[in-house]
């Protein structure tokens, strides 16, 4: 005993809807993919490449009037830029921000700053390092 098919030979009467329909759903989703990750590459690209200076806060100790900060700083030789660094106070407004610059053609600071504060700070958070 054989059982019959019920669907219509595909050489006789073409392609159903839906196998034209997975067909633009995969060609749409392989585009849009690449595109994905084309966009991928190139913002790591400019935040990674890119960026000729980069720092990091090792310690921090914090005073009545001043948070002292222990920066690493890493950079290109030749390339001056700048780190921002804020402290804030316990319940979580800021009391101090300034920038530290960094030129010249060492390509590494391990450097302790003093960032004032208006009231006593318990945080110092380093909110990025940029070029001029």
């Amino acid at each position: 005993m054989s059982t019959a098919t019920t669907r219509p030979p595909e050489s006789r009467y073409g392609r159903s809807s839906d196998a034209r329909a997975d067909r633009t759903l995969k060609v749409v989703g392989t585009v849009l993919g690449a595109a994905l990750l084309a966009l991928i590459g190139w913002f790591a690209y400019h935040y990674v490449g890119q960026s000729g200076i980069s720092g990091e806060v090792i310690t921090f100790e914090t005073g009545e009037d001043a948070v002292k900060v222990h920066l690493e700083v890493h950079k290109d030789a030749g390339v001056d830029g700048y780190c921002t660094v804020r402290s804030q106070s316990e319940d979580g407004a800021e009391v101090g921000r300034a920038d530290f610059r960094f030129s010249g053609d060492r390509t590494r600071f391990d450097q302790v700053v003093t960032l004032r504060t208006k009231a006593p700070g318990s945080t110092a958070e380093l909110l990025g390092c940029h070029t001029d």
